[in-house]
């Protein structure tokens, strides 16, 4: 028995991407039924990464400006991140080479996916892929930054692994998929 029944979704904003007003009814296990309104917002899909070099002992990782955290306290909006980006028209494993060769210049071919998880699901739909790949010098095809048209600036990191996790206990690493995947690669010794 669903014991979801969506009555009425109305667009709040449909700007950037859409931020949708839900209201269903939900029964509970007593078999009562409650109406309840949640908005939603809809960004789509997307993927991320974190690429390692285990003879080096090194991560790539990106840094760039996000505007919801400098609202939110982070003093000059700049976050540390794994390589990331939205699905669009693509499969998760397409988007996430694409997205790899564009921010951080390294062309990658064998990705694994490690697994996938909501991000923010009392908010928002989106479901994240994550990926690692092992990158050697060699697999640097550019200077990586983001595409201009999309206004990405974004600075590219090579960072120690043992380093890496050490930012995320000085809180220099606040973002929630980088950290996943950071625990990811030491919890599998992907870099030891």
């Amino acid at each position: 028995m669903n014991k979801i029944r969506i009555l009425r979704t109305e667009i709040l904003s449909k700007n950037w991407y859409t931020l949708n007003n839900v209201t269903f009814e939900a029964i509970r296990q007593d078999g009562s039924v409650h109406l309840l309104t949640r908005e939603a917002y809809d960004r789509g899909n997307g993927a991320t990464i974190l690429l390692y070099n285990t003879d080096l002992k090194t991560v790539i990782l990106t840094r760039q400006f996000r505007m919801p955290t400098y609202i939110n306290g982070n003093h000059d909006g700049m976050l540390i991140e794994c390589c990331a980006g939205l699905l669009d028209e693509n499969n998760p494993e397409d988007c996430i080479r694409k997205e790899t060769e564009e921010e951080t210049g390294y062309k990658i071919t064998n990705v694994k996916k490690v697994f996938e998880a909501y991000m923010s699901p009392g908010s928002v739909t989106e479901i994240l892929y994550f990926f690692v790949a092992e990158y050697t010098p060699d697999m640097k095809v550019s200077g990586g930054g983001g595409l201009d048209e999309e206004n990405e600036n974004i600075e590219v990191l090579e960072l120690p692994f043992t380093q890496s996790l050490n930012m995320i206990n000085t809180g220099e690493i606040k973002d929630a998929k980088t950290i996943m995947l950071l625990q990811y690669a030491h919890l599998n010794n992907l870099v030891s």
